[in-house]
């Protein structure tokens, strides 16, 4: 069963998160990863208003953390840190009996 990543990010510094844009989807997709969501068009419908929003899915937990172990992404990871606030959380995907 698939596992999904989501991300919420607040942007602090354009010109670093961009850079980590720029240089994350290929290690991404090199660990396994696929972008379904990732973008500012964000209609609220409650009170959760983020400003940005990055949905993720691998094929199991151990791709997710293989990725954000390896040595490609521990070296654009700052750009990321210094570029964005974000939170994550990993969540299974539903498997209808």
């Amino acid at each position: 069963m698939s596992v999904y990543m989501i991300i919420q990010s607040t942007v602090k510094d354009e010109e670093k998160y961009n850079q980590y844009i720029d240089q994350v989807s290929p290690i991404v997709e090199k660990y396994g990863g696929y972008y379904h969501v990732r973008g500012e068009n964000i209609r609220s419908l409650g009170s959760w208003n983020p400003e940005r929003v990055i949905v993720i899915e691998f094929q199991s937990e151990d791709q997710i953390q293989n990725w954000l172990k390896s040595p490609e992404y521990t070296a654009v990871a700052p750009l990321r840190e210094g570029g964005a606030d974000a939170q994550a959380i990993i969540v299974e995907g539903y498997q209808k009996d």
